[in-house]
């Protein structure tokens, strides 16, 4: 295809995905049955994970949960099971290293993606953050760890659409502070641009964007207008909107869970 015809061609469908896009802010995407499914969710001890859990119990699916924490595991069985799911099966898993992140995500994928592959058939999730998306001060290892997060997954998303696994859907997963009590202390300067999250609220929304194959999922919605102006101002109106924004003070009163609990 000559350089004319294929500028052609990405204009019109460019044209055609956002008016695509318009059309579903209006008309909600159709929902996709789980009901049956195995659903893995790692760190499903207590907060998101249980939360979640708890969602694709009332689906029908069928749910394997991972978590360092055993007892926890099994309080989060048990209000699956009370939820509807016909199955659980709970195993212990040690993901909490910071330091291993990206190679226990690289670990896990591997060793479910061959399957989904010759099926051409599944869902990954990425939980990553904003925190993956723009800097933050005071954050440098946390952020480190959720960009390459997010840079892992994209990159996986790609290589299966490049090998036509077109079956496998990715949704990547970036909010902003969630009252989960790990970033207690924490402040956000305009709550109402940038509310801390709801547990239950966060947990919902993914699994809405899971059941209608939403690739990201930014939260609040506010976040969507924060990433995009980082791309496209210039460096020190960036760093001026930050500011603003409070970026640069977000962690001053940081306590976190380990204060929480003295």
């Amino acid at each position: 295809m000559n350089f004319i015809l294929e500028s052609l061609q990405v204009l019109v469908l460019c044209l055609w995905y956002n008016f695509e896009s318009f059309v579903r802010l209006f008309i909600p995407a159709k929902r996709k049955n789980v009901a049956g499914e195995v659903v893995l969710i790692s760190g499903a001890g207590r907060g998101i994970g249980r939360l979640m859990a708890q969602e694709f119990a009332s689906l029908g699916a069928v749910l394997v949960l991972w978590d360092i924490d055993q007892e926890g595991m099994k309080e989060t069985s048990r209000l699956a099971q009370e939820r509807g799911a016909p199955r659980v099966y709970h195993y212990l898993c040690d993901c909490s290293d910071k330091a291993e992140v990206y190679s226990t995500a690289d670990q896990t994928y591997k060793a479910f993606l061959p399957a989904m592959i010759a099926n051409n058939h599944g869902h990954l999730v990425t939980i990553a953050s904003s925190a993956g998306l723009i800097g933050v001060n005071g954050l440098a290892d946390y952020c480190a760890s959720k960009f390459a997060a997010v840079g892992f997954a994209e990159s996986v998303g790609l290589e299966l659409l490049a090998t036509g696994k077109d079956g496998i859907k990715t949704t990547i997963v970036c909010p902003y502070f969630i009252n989960t009590g790990m970033f207690d202390g924490c402040q956000t300067k305009w709550p109402t641009l940038l509310p801390v999250l709801e547990p239950e609220y966060v947990a919902k929304k993914i699994v809405q964007a899971i059941l209608t194959d939403q690739v990201y999922l930014l939260m609040p919605r506010g976040m969507y207008f924060c990433a995009a102006l980082k791309n496209l101002l210039p460096m020190k109106q960036s760093i001026l909107l930050g500011q603003y924004l409070g970026a640069f003070n977000v962690m001053d009163s940081f306590r976190g869970h380990t204060k929480k609990l003295q």
